[in-house]
């Protein structure tokens, strides 16, 4: 079974998504900066899109497939993004990293705190060897947030996606526990 768990920073709680984090999700992914990162997430966001999202997410966690959390800033306590370890697959012990923050939190530093401390839930709690995650190869920021936090680039997936009718590379990374325990473990 997989633990239903908040997970603490020095400046951020990383909690379960819940139904009610409809409105901020909604609010956050309509965001066309944030939709032009995203691989998956559609501009314009569709009314009730957040509501599909969550409850999907909140299946997938209570199938064993995925672990999400909603990004709250402690002093604001409010939504400001996702973190998911997500296509989680016992047999080979890895699964995909994937996250997004709302324009208003980018570039202080709270994915890399948030990163952390997910990262030793993948490896310390739910035991996982590999922690895989993609972006598209013109979003540089998230590619530095996962190379800090120990992720190595394994390729290049040329025209992998199409966004808003381009078709779009995407860059894979990846972090085993053995190289997270010798350089990135606190």
């Amino acid at each position: 079974m997989l633990p239903l768990i908040t997970l603490e920073t020095p400046r951020l709680v990383l909690r379960p998504l819940a139904i009610t984090d409809a409105p901020a999700i909604q609010r956050l992914a309509s965001d066309r900066a944030v939709a032009n990162t995203m691989i998956s997430i559609t501009h314009p966001y569709p009314e009730g899109e957040a509501e599909n999202y969550l409850s999907t997410r909140i299946s997938e966690f209570q199938e064993q497939h995925s672990v999400a959390f909603a990004i709250e800033r402690k002093p604001e306590k409010s939504v400001s993004g996702v973190i998911e370890i997500r296509e989680i697959d016992r047999e080979h012990s890895l699964a995909e990293l994937s996250f997004w923050l709302g324009v208003e939190a980018w570039g202080r530093g709270y994915m890399s705190e948030a990163l952390l401390s997910v990262l030793c839930f993948s490896f310390n709690d739910l035991h996982l060897n590999r922690l895989y995650a993609y972006h598209m190869l013109r979003n540089p920021a998230s590619g530095r947030v996962l190379k800090k936090n120990g992720f190595v680039q394994e390729g290049v997936l040329r025209q992998r996606v199409q966004k808003w009718g381009v078709f779009e590379d995407v860059v894979l990374l990846a972090i085993l526990y053995k190289d997270w325990k010798r350089n990135v473990a606190p």
